[in-house]
């Protein structure tokens, strides 16, 4: 009598998780890497720089700039170099705030519409979950992703590192 296996032996618990951890880890920086890659070739396509690229698929109907700099992390001076070069471009126009006009929102124009969607309709054909995804498995995907980002870390650092960097 012989026993065949079905695969190759599972690892012992205890082994198995940093592995399949560190897996997917690699997985996802190289996911990452190949979405900046994607990335600054549209944006080279469209005559602008990848900070202005993101900023474009941020930035939803309107939105203080400094709002606009926490969604993409950066500090709320940089947003002015991205406001002006998007604003040369014509994709976006700054506007004061209605109840402090020192606050200016930043509102994409027609123009500016049109090219988010052609740019997040390139990316999309580019990246793996565009073409390599069915709408179902987009919607898990979608689903475990933001599973992980809402989820609070049950680990706490009393070193300071807000586990943001890898």
């Amino acid at each position: 009598m012989s026993t065949e296996t079905q695969g190759p032996a599972e690892a012992p618990a205890e082994e198995s998780a940093p592995a399949l951890n560190r897996d997917i880890l690699d997985a996802l920086t190289t996911l990452i890497k190949q979405a900046g890659g994607v990335g600054h070739s549209i944006a080279v396509g469209f005559h602008v720089a990848p900070h202005d690229l993101l900023a474009m698929f941020k930035l939803d109907c309107g939105m203080p700039m400094k709002e606009l700099a926490q969604r993409m992390g950066c500090d709320a001076s940089f947003i002015t170099t991205i406001a002006d070069n998007l604003e040369k471009r014509g994709y976006l126009h700054r506007e004061p705030g209605q109840r402090d006009r020192r606050v200016k929102y930043l509102r994409l124009t027609v123009e500016g519409l049109a090219a988010k969607e052609r740019m997040m309709s390139q990316f999309a054909e580019k990246m793996p979950w565009g073409y390599a995804l069915c709408d179902e498995e987009r919607r898990c995907l979608l689903a475990l992703v933001r599973k992980m980002i809402d989820t609070p870390s049950p680990v706490t650092d009393h070193g300071g590192d807000t586990g943001a960097g890898v």
